[in-house]
């Protein structure tokens, strides 16, 4: 039996869901494999009358980014739709375990058909595929993938494709053994709360999450339970269970979690835990204080665990769509991935820690964890780099630390706004009340002096934790970790001001709705098909799409500027100017939802597209202004928004409108450089950062005004260095091989 010792550090490298991460020196080029049929994709998502906007490739081929001479190439052999490479991080290696997420575009692999490994030599490697979500069309969208890889040299990387069709894994009609002797016991003011993963799968019916020829996930979950079989109220562990056939290798997953959403007296408590896998002790802690509605999570090997690092195909990840069009001509900084492991160490990882994230998200300023990414899972897309992807499956672990985690004791899922339609964490408890049921479904009261955390959360300043993780590992616990954030989003307002069960974001601030909605939109997206909140992500989204549209795009009374000015969006001076940055970020926002394929968003893309394209082209503007902290966009509080970007320039700029664009009179008048944007324009969370994902998406669908703008905004003078930080780094997917927009 070989424990994992660190508590977390090396369990946190354990959620590649495949073995052990290492840290390699240097940086270690990208895999590519497939390549997507963008008109397919197109198609599918959108309809036919949906490419107008032609596609092509990158700003530049992707693996061919410059990189340093210690870049090792590993072969992923052809004919696959996508692939992965394996890398050995350990010594000479057998009957190695692999089980990864995949994503697939649409109509790659249709309903029903097969897929297999093949091997550099040409071999054929065996699959399991549990298919998770699927396309309208059928075709598989999402999957968790298994296989045992025969062998591997110390040193020696391995490329498999994915190949339509093949021999899969035959059930030789074994089943692996799950007994793990997985215990987790909490001591509580001298009494001894236990939960132990063998009892409950005898005792319970568990949940398969991966059932098949290669891999077996069973899934049990039960209060903790005293010696007198006493539950704890509030204290519950939460077991996966993984066993590959044949190989005798299992791993064992466990969250301990204080979030039931209506049991009586909310609290933190503090104990001294234990976690046994058979004899030996694989985390241990004295004086843990677990935050109220937290979780935390654990991973260990019964058995060697694998020590293997797998590289997902970037190219492909992004083509499909599921991810935003990040640049990959951008090479990550070493010094960044190096400096990402200097700075994960101590409380911050432990059970209870956060992590890469800020402590204080509601804190002012530009950060690294604010994007439709986050810096650290950016650097991962871009880099396949260990150290990145152990930052942003270790800080997706973490997110649970933060107290938003809550769970219905009737159905034992993240609880839904669907079914309690009037709960809330603001607004008065009589807000609460259900008109149908005539109940109240305010939350249970959590004092302040039992309930203090040292981390404040709100959505207007949320990273996007899971959906990456989730994607690449089809780990269950990241799966949940996105449904709980989407479903706090939410409801943490009051139940009137977002009409109820609708969940409308629209009272949040722009940049909250704008975040809200990136995640409620991979929730709805990626939740497999069978999953009951499935339907509930879907519904809250229509709902809001239905709402933004209603209100702007069909709505021929909006302003023609393209800029959201309902609600708190127009809250600067005086109540007549907005924050373009945060409009951006909500445009960007309903660009990846629309790319995920939500046919209602189009039509607000297209809408919002008018305001960062009139900033950068529109007549009577100024571009190198078009990432000001604030513009104008109204006379007074109560007079109509303004139409044209003429009239929001003139305000915004005062007499500075008089002066030529772009012009050493301007740039003198404003103390830049010519061609200088400002807004700190060579960082990589400056003001034109923040602009460049909400103009690629506007670039894509506005013909040749998106072209312009997006040439106009290249040829700018400064420009950041996103190979730090490339979480703004997102490109129209309509550029040509020269990085101009066709």
């Amino acid at each position: 039996m070989m424990p994992v010792r660190s508590p977390l550090r090396l369990a946190l490298c354990l959620a590649l869901a495949t073995g052990v991460v290492h840290a390699q020196d240097g940086f270690v080029g990208l895999p590519t494999t497939g390549k997507v049929d963008d008109s397919r994709v197109v198609s599918a998502r959108h309809g036919t009358g949906a490419a107008e906007v032609k596609e092509g490739p990158g700003k530049e081929a992707p693996g061919k980014a410059p990189a340093p001479a210690s870049v090792r190439r590993a072969a992923i052999p052809a004919g696959g739709i996508t692939g992965i490479v394996v890398e050995n991080t350990a010594g000479e290696q057998t009957e190695i375990p692999l089980t990864f997420g995949q994503v697939f575009a649409p109509g790659d692999l249709p309903r029903g058909a097969g897929l297999s490994g093949k091997l550099a030599d040409g071999s054929t490697l065996p699959l399991q595929v549990d298919v998770k979500a699927t396309h309208p069309d059928g075709s598989v969208r999402h999957a968790v993938i298994s296989a045992l890889l025969p062998r591997l040299a110390k040193g020696q990387s391995a490329g498999i494709a994915l190949v339509k069709g093949g021999a899969r894994a035959e059930d030789d009609g074994g089943k692996p053994d799950l007994d793990t002797g997985a215990v987790v016991s909490v001591i509580i003011d001298g009494e001894r709360y236990t939960a132990s993963a063998d009892r409950l799968l005898k005792e319970q019916k568990p949940q398969a999450w991966l059932h098949g020829p290669v891999v077996t996930e069973l899934q049990v979950a039960a209060p903790l339970r005293n010696a007198k079989g006493q539950e704890h109220p509030h204290l519950a562990a939460r077991f996966a269970i993984r066993g590959y056939a044949g190989s005798g290798k299992r791993r064992v997953d466990l969250a301990v979690e204080n979030n039931w959403a209506y049991e009586a007296a909310p609290q933190n408590f503090t104990y001294d835990v234990e976690v046994k896998v058979g004899a030996d002790t694989v985390y241990a802690r004295k004086g843990l204080t677990h935050l109220h509605h937290a979780r935390w999570r654990t991973l260990a090997w019964s058995g060697t665990a694998p020590g293997v690092h797998l590289r997902h195909d970037t190219a492909y990840l992004i083509d499909s769509r599921a991810l935003p069009n990040y640049d990959r001509s951008v090479v990550v900084s070493d010094s960044a991935l190096a400096g990402l492991l200097d700075k994960w160490e101590g409380a911050r990882i432990e059970p209870m820690g956060i992590g890469a994230a800020n402590p204080a998200m509601p804190g002012t300023g530009g950060r690294n964890d604010i994007g439709l990414l986050p810096g650290w899972a950016a650097m991962y897309l871009l880099s396949m780099d260990p150290r990145a992807k152990q930052v942003t499956l270790g800080t997706a672990d973490l997110a649970g630390s933060w107290s938003i985690h809550f769970r219905d004791k009737q159905t034992g899922r993240p609880i839904s706004l669907i079914d309690y339609p009037y709960m809330t964490i603001l607004g008065h408890p009589g807000d609460t009340k259900n008109r149908k049921t005539g109940k109240q479904e305010v939350f249970p009261h959590c004092p302040k002096e039992a309930c203090k955390t040292p981390y404040a959360v709100d959505s207007a300043h949320q990273p996007a934790f899971a959906y990456l993780p989730y994607l690449v590992t089809g780990d269950h616990y990241y799966l949940e970790e996105l449904q709980f954030w989407a479903m706090w989003n939410v409801f943490a307002t009051n139940p009137g001001y977002r009409k109820n069960i609708q969940g409308l974001l629209v009272p949040h601030q722009v940049r909250a709705q704008a975040w809200s909605l990136r995640t409620l939109g991979e929730a709805a997206y990626i939740t497999p098909d069978n999953h009951p909140l499935k339907k509930d992500f879907a519904a809250i989204l229509k709902s809001n799409l239905d709402w933004y549209n209603a209100n702007f795009s069909e709505n021929k009374s909006a302003n023609g500027l393209g800029v959201l000015d309902v609600g708190p969006a127009v809250v600067y001076k005086g109540k007549t100017a907005v924050a373009p940055w945060q409009d951006d970020f909500f445009t960007s926002a309903v660009g990846h939802v629309v790319e995920l394929g939500f046919k209602d968003a189009q039509p607000l893309l297209k809408w919002k597209a008018k305001f960062p394209i009139a900033r950068m082209v529109g007549d009577g503007a100024c571009w190198v202004d078009a990432a000001s902290y604030t513009i104008t966009v109204r006379d007074a509080p109560t007079a109509p928004t303004y139409d044209s970007i003429a009239q929001a320039y003139r305000s915004t700029m005062g007499e500075l409108a008089s002066l030529p664009c772009a012009g050493p009179e301007l740039a003198a008048a404003t103390k830049r450089q010519v061609g200088d944007m400002g807004g700190y324009s060579s960082t990589a969370i400056g003001f034109p950062s923040n602009l460049q994902p909400a103009l690629a998406y506007a670039a894509d669908v506005s013909g040749e005004a998106g072209k312009k703008a997006w040439a106009r905004f290249m040829s700018r003078s400064v420009k950041a260095d996103y190979s730090k930080g490339p979480q703004f780094a997102i490109v129209p997917r309509s550029l040509g091989d020269d990085g101009k927009a066709r």
